[in-house]
């Protein structure tokens, strides 16, 4: 059976909390002491915490499922980067997250041209994301996307500071 990529509602919040703990302990989780990634998970991929963002009307995620079961989420929004040159109306994509037995299937690919296409509906913007600075793979995977380096900042996880990569892509132009 495909997997299918649907719009997650506010019912769906256990189910993406589960799944956003899941996928960026599988991404990240060795990088960080024990203690440090469970204060992490606890602050940010709470049920309650998925409720509020799913309930927000800026805001939009996908659940990828395949026979029945969450395998990956995307995420987007307004942008909430620290950079200089983000203005009001630019977007972010927020999270992209696959387990790890679904990449290099195109699934990603296909996941983050409909997130795209959602911060894109209402026409050209500035689109921006934070990636890991030594994610290499995720760094080619959005420059193939249109995505350049434009800045650096810290992601805290517990009381580790990652170093963080702002790629940005500007708004094309109207044909």
């Amino acid at each position: 059976m495909p997997p299918v990529i649907r719009r997650a509602t506010v019912a769906d919040a256990a189910t993406l909390s589960e799944l956003a703990a899941r996928t960026f302990t599988q991404t990240f989780g060795h990088l960080y002491p024990a203690e440090d990634l469970a204060a992490f998970l606890g602050e940010n991929y709470t049920v309650d915490r998925q409720r509020t963002i799913l309930a927000h009307p800026a805001y939009a995620v996908w659940l990828v499922e395949q026979g029945g079961a969450a395998v990956g989420h995307a995420a987007a929004g307004p942008c909430g980067l620290p950079h200089p040159d983000v203005r009001s109306g630019d977007g972010e994509l927020k999270r992209l997250y696959l387990l790890e037995h679904m990449h290099n299937g195109g699934l990603g690919g296909e996941l983050c041209r409909v997130a795209l296409e959602w911060l894109l509906r209402d026409g050209p913007r500035t689109l921006w994301l934070g990636v890991w600075s030594r994610n290499l793979a995720a760094q080619r995977f959005y420059a193939r996307r249109g995505f350049e380096h434009v800045g650096d900042y810290e992601f805290p996880v517990g009381r580790v500071r990652d170093h963080e990569f702002i790629l940005r892509r500007p708004p094309a132009p109207l044909a």
